[in-house]
């Protein structure tokens, strides 16, 4: 009798579909298994993000040990809190806000308070004349600036100014981005970011003037000793 094809029974081997590994993931795959527990998932998102994050905190605090337990605590935020992002926002932008609040939180318990990001914008407080155009480039922060000054200077900002500066003039993020990961306006963003520039400036004034009290004090002394 013969047998129809159809009713035929395979033999050998059944090819099974391959399993995806975590390299493999895509983002939005990394995401949606992330939030449903997946080890591997967590695992694919650091390798994704740990670089910039990293940098983000290291440019916040200026200590490497810092940074990397800064960044290990984003990320223990991001496994407690992954499911929920509600791609409202870019990935990135919702994970780089989640890590700014861990810095800043950091930031706050050694310093003392500081004006709101929510502080009204409207007339220039210092002057009391037309604001200035803020959130534009500041030509005396740019040039040849001694990068380890800099980076001491950008310690000495207040931990708000400190973010936004970070944010806009270092990482390169637009002004409605920073609203974004802020959770401020974007007005608020270009505020901040003017007054970090301006109190950036101060402080490398300051050190200008403490080197050329120095290089004065030096001269006098070789000048005493050559007598």
């Amino acid at each position: 009798m013969r047998i129809p094809s159809h009713g035929c029974v395979p033999t050998g081997a059944v090819a099974r579909p391959r399993r995806t590994e975590p390299s493999e993931l895509t983002e939005p795959e990394a995401i949606r298994l992330a939030q449903q527990g997946e080890a591997a998932a967590f695992e694919r998102i650091y390798r994704l993000h740990s670089r910039r994050v990293y940098a983000l905190c290291l440019r916040m605090v200026g200590n490497t040990a810092e940074a990397e337990d800064l960044t290990q605590e984003a990320f223990l935020q991001l496994f407690r809190k992954i499911d929920t992002f509600r791609g409202e926002s870019a990935f990135s932008t919702w994970l780089h806000r989640l890590a700014v609040n861990v810095v800043l939180m950091k930031l706050r318990k050694k310093t003392l308070p500081e004006t709101s990001l929510e502080e009204t914008t409207e007339p220039d407080e210092e002057t009391g004349g037309p604001r200035r155009d803020i959130g534009a480039p500041d030509l005396l922060l740019t040039g040849s600036i001694d990068r380890i000054n800099l980076q001491r200077c950008i310690e000495q900002l207040p931990p708000g100014y400190k973010a936004v500066f970070v944010l806009h003039d270092i990482q390169g993020y637009e002004h409605n981005e920073i609203a974004g990961i802020m959770g401020c306006s974007i007005g608020n963003s270009k505020s901040q970011l003017h007054k970090a520039r301006m109190r950036l400036r101060e402080l490398l004034q300051e050190h200008l003037r403490s080197k050329a009290r120095e290089d004065r004090q030096a001269a006098k002394s070789e000048t005493a000793g050559d007598d």
